[in-house]
């Protein structure tokens, strides 16, 4: 216990135990230099400069969606062995997905640990445990993973600061905001086709209910994702019930 306490506030204090990549820099120099990676849009190399901020040796970041289905396609970044991020990655995201969405809410920026599987291959110098945060980047919500350091443990403090400029840096990457509002407007026909495909009908069955051709239900599916920079139906459908569409 006492090792372990010692260990919190050497971190904390801003001493780095040996065998950890991480410099100290101030918030606002990581502000700065996220805002030119944003620039540059090198993803990887934001997540990079959080995840040695914080003092974590890996970092993996998805979109935290209602469904689970393609899990691989909702992860954004990683720098996890790809093995790692195709089994223990791809089970956490899915787990995650199946929690309610009162449950999401409350966890907003709220950091969570866990520990990966006995079996896991991991990189050197990381323990079986990480941290997991969620947050939010305009209309859409993440999920940044944290792979803690064998031999050091993380602030909770630096963590929830870790979440907050991981969310700055994401609204700097997704920033939608130069769409028009009129652009983003869905009309009446794509919303019912919006509240049609969250029933689980299918583009058949979507035009039987309404009366038109099923490649123009189709078109107005691809119109409703456009607008809502949506690139699947389930993706679609996890921002109609955001945002109170269905």
């Amino acid at each position: 216990m006492a090792t372990s306490a010692k260990r919190e506030n050497v971190e904390s204090s801003g001493d780095v135990p040996k065998g950890v990549s991480h410099r100290l820099i101030t918030t606002e120099q990581i502000i700065t230099r996220l805002a030119q990676k944003a620039d540059c849009q090198d993803i990887t190399g934001g997540l990079g400069l959080l995840a040695e901020y914080v003092g974590a040796v890996g970092f993996l970041l998805a979109r935290h969606e209602l469904s689970n289905e393609n899990v691989l396609d909702n992860i954004v970044s990683s720098n996890w062995p790809f093995d790692m991020v195709r089994k223990s990655g791809v089970d956490i995201i899915s787990a995650m997905s199946r929690s309610t969405e009162l449950d999401k809410c409350l966890s907003v920026l709220t950091p969570t640990f866990s520990m990966l599987p006995d079996e896991t291959i991991l990189p050197y110098g990381a323990s079986r445990q990480f941290c997991s945060v969620i947050f939010s980047a305009g209309r859409s919500r993440y999920c940044l993973m944290l792979l803690c350091p064998a031999d050091m443990i993380l602030s909770q403090q630096r963590l929830r600061e870790t979440a907050l400029l991981t969310s700055y840096f994401a609204s700097l990457l997704f920033n939608d905001s130069v769409r028009s509002t009129r652009e983003l407007e869905l009309t009446e026909r794509e919303l019912e086709c919006l509240y049609w495909i969250a029933e689980g009908k299918t583009s058949d069955e979507i035009a039987t209910i309404i009366g038109i051709s099923k490649n123009t239900i189709n078109n107005y599916i691809t119109s409703v994702m456009r607008k809502t920079a949506t690139r699947t139906r389930s993706e679609a459908i996890a921002y109609a019930v955001r945002n109170n569409l269905v």
